[in-house]
């Protein structure tokens, strides 16, 4: 069953071993991370599924990461120190895949140890106290975002097969457009799309995510916005209380922290 689902940023600063001097620059981020973290340990997970923006992304198919083990790399952030190790999943994992199958979902499974960065940073927090609980690394792909509701709800529907308790992690940040010296420079897309994304989450709205303007989500220049339809699609006829921890952007990119309470 499903007990958890929320939303994490993924920037590197957040990590005190990379952040250092501009840690404090995310401080408000960093609270609520440490908040989620507390909230996720009492709903009692046995399996954390993470979707990152970062990991593989495949033209027209969605990824399903199976390795027996896995290791954070954050070497090309310069942090050579930070080993977080996971295991593999396997009954699950074999259930979504065989589900692709009879949905005609284009899954591809892997195998890769290595987890990307946007795995990695919101791992490093909410599984702080969750040492030994199994992950599945997904990743999203270029498919249109209905397709990426739809595999959401298929991911529901698994976990609903399972009799072990199932957290669900939508890793990405908003807008790189907000500023200036953002990494995508300025957008006036950029601001428009955080409001209007945060106001259509904390709705429930997926119709209204379907909707939107191609090219607001494209001039915003984010990252998250499949993993967010995803984690909605897992959502789709659950009652939850949304509850939007922190929003900031002090590098010109925005950072959202949200819990989807159940």
């Amino acid at each position: 069953m499903l007990v958890f689902a929320c939303i994490t940023p993924h920037p590197p600063l957040l990590l005190p071993t990379i952040g250092k001097k501009v840690a404090k620059k995310v401080e408000k981020t960093k609270r609520a991370m440490e908040k989620l973290e507390e909230d996720l340990y009492l709903s009692k997970p046995d399996i954390l599924i993470v979707i990152s923006p970062h990991g593989s992304c495949m033209n027209d198919a969605f990824t399903l990461n199976l390795a027996p083990e896995y290791e954070t790399d954050l070497s090309e952030f310069g942090d050579i120190t930070t080993k977080l190790k996971f295991n593999g999943e396997q009954e699950l994992t074999s259930l979504l895949r065989e589900a692709s199958k009879e949905q005609a979902f284009a899954t591809a499974v892997i195998s890769e140890p290595k987890i990307d960065h946007g795995a990695a940073v919101p791992l490093y927090y909410l599984a702080a106290h969750l040492p030994k609980i199994p992950i599945i690394p997904v990743g999203f792909c270029e498919l249109d975002p209905k397709h990426h509701l739809d595999f959401g709800k298929m991911l529901q529907e698994q976990i609903s097969e399972l009799n072990k308790r199932v957290a669900v992690v939508a890793s990405g940040d908003l807008s790189h457009a907000l500023t200036t010296d953002a990494p995508a420079g300025y957008s006036e897309a950029g601001a428009g799309f955080d409001a209007k994304i945060q106001e259509l989450l904390a709705a429930g709205n997926t119709a209204g995510m379907l909707q939107l303007d191609k090219k607001l989500v494209a001039d915003a220049a984010e990252c998250g916005f499949r993993s967010f339809l995803i984690l909605m699609g897992a959502l789709r006829g659950v009652n939850f209380n949304y509850k939007a921890y922190s929003y900031e952007a002090p590098f010109g990119v925005g950072y959202l922290v949200a819990n989807f309470a159940m």
